[in-house]
Formats: structure tokens, C-alpha cells, sequence
């Protein structure tokens, strides 16, 4: 946090943050048809703060889900984030892990891939990220996978594709865990396109955690006027072949 404070506050003002917070906010909630084109990062101060709100929040987020469900703080092998924004939600994982797992970001977004790197040295772990198509380049290698908030932001046929390849993932044994928002409205296709990860032997969880928010992101969240009294998403898990879990081949 006190990096991210040292970076994104060095030229804005906090009431700016906070102007662009609101404004962030409601392009997630009513404005969700500029997501494609880039309109949560458009401009610094929404990238202020998505860094220094959002991403803090997805931190939490996947720390506390990871520490819950079975088999997900051992990754044996590269953990993969897909749409990985400036890194936290992937970083929130690994930094639950017994031993953190290198980790490997993509995303589109040139500003989040570097934001990601950084990210990633200022939590002292290992990784890079990289700029990519979630929606059509083949998966990077790796022993599991993680897509939080990404999925609701591809095109309904990105969208089918990733999943099928995520679920040809799992069948060979691989961790996949996506994350998305509690709001119906962000993810109309939960039920519709995630039954397969059920069939496939994969849990479905919903999420409300009461943790402390660093005192920037509550400062934020009081002044933006949004009340995160409690951090929430739902998820889709598939714990992998723990037969596989040690072997370095389970990776290809």
C-alpha cells in the first residue's frame, strides 16, 4: 500500500481519487458496456483508483477464499492469472500458498501488465506479467489457473471459448478457480456456462468476509460514499488431481 500510495498519489489529489472512484464505480455497475473498449482504465485517475481501491480489495478477496477452500493453498507449479489487472487477485492467491507459486499474469492492458510487475516485486514474488488475449490466445502453461473478474468483461463467444479451454485445464488435471462478483446483473451466464465445472467434479461457493481494510481503501471507500463493511464475490473451484499435485509433468 505504501508503494502504490508513493506512485498514484504523487500527482493526484485525494479528492481526485476519489471523483474517479465514483466514476470507476458506476462504470462497473451501469455503465458495463465500455468495459471492452478500455473505460476502467481510461485516464489516470480511474487507474489511481483501480490500483489503490480495487485491486486491495481483490487482494483480500482471494486470500481469504483461497484460505477456504480444499487443496488451494498448495500450487505446485506456475499459477497462471488470466485477465490479471494489476496483479492482487493473483498475488492474493499465491500469498496464501505454503510456498508461493510463480506466478504468470496476462491481460490487454499494457498500464495493468506493468502495474502487475510491480506488483509482484513489491510482494516479494516471483512472476511476470504479459500482454495477451484472454479471450483467444492459448493458455499459458502452468499448474493452476485463476480468472477473478475477468470472465464478465469478454464477449459472450470469448467468453464460451476460455471456459472450454479452462475445462480442458482441469480434465488434465489442473486447479481452476474463477471469481466474479455476487451481483446477478455483472454475471447473467454464471449458472448457464459454469454447469460444466460442476459436472466436472468443481464446487460453487458464495463469499462474504468482515476483514480490515487498509486505512487508504476504507478512507476511500467512506469518501466515494460505497461501504464495503464486507468483501464478497462467488466462486467456481476444481482442486485438481492431488495424484498430480507433485508431479512436474502435470504442468504441461
Amino acid at each position: 500500500m505504501a508503494a502504490l500510495e508513493d506512485r498514484h498519489l504523487a500527482d493526484l489529489q485525494f479528492r481526485e481519487v476519489t471523483r474517479a472512484l465514483r466514476a470507476l464505480s458506476s462504470t462497473y455497475v451501469e455503465r458495463r458496456g465500455g468495459l471492452r473498449d478500455g473505460a476502467a482504465l481510461s485516464g489516470n485517475g480511474k487507474r489511481a483508483a483501480f490500483a489503490l481501491f480495487y485491486g486491495p480489495l481483490h487482494f483480500l478477496l482471494l486470500r481469504a477464499i483461497a484460505a477456504e477452500l480444499p487443496g488451494a493453498s498448495s500450487v505446485a507449479g506456475a499459477l497462471v492469472d488470466l485477465g490479471c489487472g494489476t496483479g492482487a487477485a493473483g498475488a492474493g492467491w499465491a500469498s496464501r500458498c505454503e510456498r508461493p507459486p510463480a506466478l504468470h499474469g496476462v491481460d490487454r492492458h499494457p498500464w495493468a501488465v506493468g502495474e502487475a510487475n510491480r506488483s509482484y516485486r513489491d510482494l516479494g514474488l516471483a512472476g511476470r506479467a504479459v500482454i495477451g488475449d484472454i479471450g483467444r490466445d492459448p493458455l499459458p502453461k502452468g499448474r493452476a489457473y485463476l480468472a477473478a473478474f475477468a470472465l464478465n468483461e469478454l464477449t459472450d463467444e470469448a467468453r464460451r471459448g476460455l471456459v472450454a479451454r479452462l475445462l480442458d485445464r482441469a480434465a488434465c488435471g489442473n486447479q481452476v478457480l474463477i471469481v466474479e462478483p455476487l451481483a446477478k446483473g455483472v454475471s447473467p451466464w454464471w449458472e448457464r456456462d459454469l454447469i460444466p465445472f460442476l459436472d466436472a467434479g468443481g464446487r460453487a461457493d458464495e463469499w462474504r468476509f468482515t476483514v480490515p481494510l487498509p486505512p487508504l481503501v476504507a478512507k476511500l471507500d467512506r469518501a466515494a460514499g460505497l461501504r464495503h463493511q464486507v468483501i464478497s464475490g462467488r466462486s467456481i473451484w476444481i482442486a485438481g488431481a492431488s495424484t498430480r499435485a507433485a508431479d512436474p509433468a502435470a504442468s504441461s
